[in-house]
């Protein structure tokens, strides 16, 4: 099946499929437990039932998201330790720490939290059931703020030094944490997830809005997305035009990818919307363009000089056509959540936001919109600084453990196996549960803890039978 494919190929498409698989479920969740602490908070401020309502809805489909999120990052990180130990031992004395801190200082605050949440409102009151519902959205935060610390270093590594093993030693933690372009990514990212989040909650929303619309929970469940849209959208573009400067200054053979320029521009780099990238002949087949626009957008000037790949070595450029197309999938999809929310704010204007079956079908048919960008910016990020893991400094070619391509590819095809199934019957099983209505009282998930023991509730015991009655 994968004959012909050497041992770093297989390895690099090893890690690509489960962390394909992995960050989707972080996205959602980062989301999600901003908007269940939003729910929580506006249900103990108004006792508007909808909210509460909403808010057993949606925690429910946490948990299996949350779940499925720890398992798949379990394994993503064994591979650090098989495929990568070269690239694990160089930079361990960097990134073991950042990890560490995201393991104790996020994961376990949002463990710990989590089955409050679930269970227990009626055994530790409003206040303390409010508290760690926020507890574990700001743990989520947290860990996608460690998590992009790690992955901006290698992006845009700071404040090391090299000893005399070849290892990266830390010398300014401070440089290292915040180091150029970890703000940037840390905002994109933060923001992608609420999206995603509001996609999957309006594609819900609308669904059950088109079997029902006097759907009291659809209708603010549906509402709500569509604010987040309308606001989150629009600071989503500036943002990634931020981070796409910040890019451009530090990793510019990735911007040359994502813009399809193989040649200099001098006086003005056109904006090349489509087209077919064609590497033997370094150029783009069929090219559809807007001159000058792709310097005015990376350097504010109309006539701004851009260099091209013709200044990048060969062996130093990224896979071109990956990065280009990607790029365009995830920019297309964020002007479409953009469309999604001014169609939704100009009927609310209207009057008519639970009453447009078009919207509603357009809402569903977005959805699962926000997982496709989010995957597709992480192609454009990591394909992107390819051929290296550190960029600049450590190539992928000199990351890889001593594995024969054969053992990689035995366990590639068993994660494959293993995660369709697992994954496949775990998303299932979400879909299930987001196809019934907010009202519906059982989702699957039961409402209180499983009791192994077999301890039967007081209240449910013959009164006669307990000793002294």
């Amino acid at each position: 099946m994968f004959d012909g494919f050497t041992a770093e190929t297989l390895a690099r498409i090893q890690f690509a499929f489960t962390v394909s698989f992995h960050i989707i479920f972080p996205a959602f969740s980062i989301g999600l437990a901003s908007y269940l602490a939003v729910l929580n908070g506006l249900w103990l401020r108004t006792r508007d039932k909808t909210y509460l309502t909403l808010f057993t809805y949606w925690k429910k489909v946490f948990a299996v998201a949350f779940g499925m999120g720890v398992v798949s990052g379990i394994v993503m990180s064994y591979q650090f330790g098989t495929n990568w130990s070269v690239f694990s031992d160089k930079t361990g004395p960097v990134l073991g720490p950042l990890m560490a801190y995201e393991v104790l200082s996020a994961f376990f605050l949002e463990a710990g939290f989590l089955g409050i949440i679930l269970f227990g409102r009626e055994r530790v009151g409003d206040k303390l059931h409010m508290f760690a519902t926020a507890m574990v959205a700001f743990g989520t935060l947290m860990s996608a703020t460690w998590i992009l610390s790690v992955n901006s270093w290698m992006q845009t590594p700071a404040g090391y030094g090299i000893n005399e093993l070849g290892q990266f030693v830390p010398e300014d933690w401070w440089q290292i944490v915040f180091n150029p372009s970890f703000p940037f990514r840390l905002t994109h990212m933060v923001l992608a997830a609420y999206l995603t989040t509001a996609l999957v909650v309006g594609g819900v929303g609308g669904l059950h809005l088109l079997r029902n619309r006097e759907d009291a929970p659809a209708r603010r469940m549906f509402s709500m997305a569509m604010w987040m849209l309308v606001v989150v959208a629009p600071l989503q573009i500036f943002a990634g035009d931020m981070h796409g400067i910040n890019t451009l200054e530090h990793q510019p053979a990735k911007v040359m990818a994502m813009e399809g320029h193989y040649d200099s521009h001098p006086h003005g780099a056109p904006l090349i919307l489509f087209g077919i990238p064609n590497p033997e002949k370094k150029r783009i087949d069929y090219a559809i363009e807007i001159p000058h626009l792709s310097s005015m957008i990376l350097k504010h000037h109309w006539d701004a000089p851009l260099d091209g790949l013709d200044t990048i070595p060969d062996d130093e450029e990224p896979p071109v056509a990956i990065v280009f197309w990607s790029f365009r999938v995830m920019v297309g999809l964020g002007f479409a959540m953009l469309g999604l929310g001014a169609w939704a704010a100009w009927r609310r204007y209207r009057g008519r936001l639970y009453d447009t079956p078009m919207l509603h079908r357009a809402a569903i048919v977005m959805g699962p919109m926000g997982f496709v960008a989010v995957l597709a910016g992480w192609i454009t990020t990591e394909v992107g600084r390819q051929p290296f893991t550190v960029y600049g400094v450590l190539r992928t070619s000199d990351s890889l453990a001593p594995v024969a391509a054969p053992a990689i590819a035995a366990s590639l095809i068993a994660f494959i196996v293993v995660y369709f199934f697992v994954f496949g019957a775990g998303t299932f099983y979400l879909l299930r549960m987001m196809n019934k209505a907010p009202a519906t009282p059982q989702l699957g998930l039961r409402d209180g803890p499983i009791r192994t023991a077999g301890i039967t509730p007081i209240a449910q015991t013959n009164p006669d039978a307990i000793p002294g009655k």
